[in-house]
């Protein structure tokens, strides 16, 4: 259950209220008696769960074969374009 802060008090002890909200708290914002805002967490992005070994190989062999002489064209193109990426110059 929420509780109830007036406007004047969260402007007042902003401070002291978010640090509760942080913890997880939260309230129902009013102004002259009426609600006016919900001020809540905010909802943490969750992480996707990590894959199995066994749901990695089913996406890489599902993947369409790779076109050698294409990968190659590929990279001259933007070698000519961008330049050699070799870092040492060799």
């Amino acid at each position: 259950m929420s509780d109830s802060i007036g406007q004047r008090e969260l402007r007042n002890d902003s401070g002291s209220i978010m640090r509760r909200v942080e913890a997880g708290e939260s309230f129902v914002v009013t102004r002259n008696g009426r609600p006016i805002a919900d001020l809540v967490p905010h909802a943490r992005e969750q992480e996707p769960a990590p894959r199995t070994l066994g749901e990695l190989q089913d996406i890489f062999r599902n993947l369409p074969p790779v076109n050698a002489e294409q990968w190659r064209a590929d990279r001259e193109r933007a070698d000519e374009y961008l330049g050699d990426d070799d870092p040492v110059g060799r």
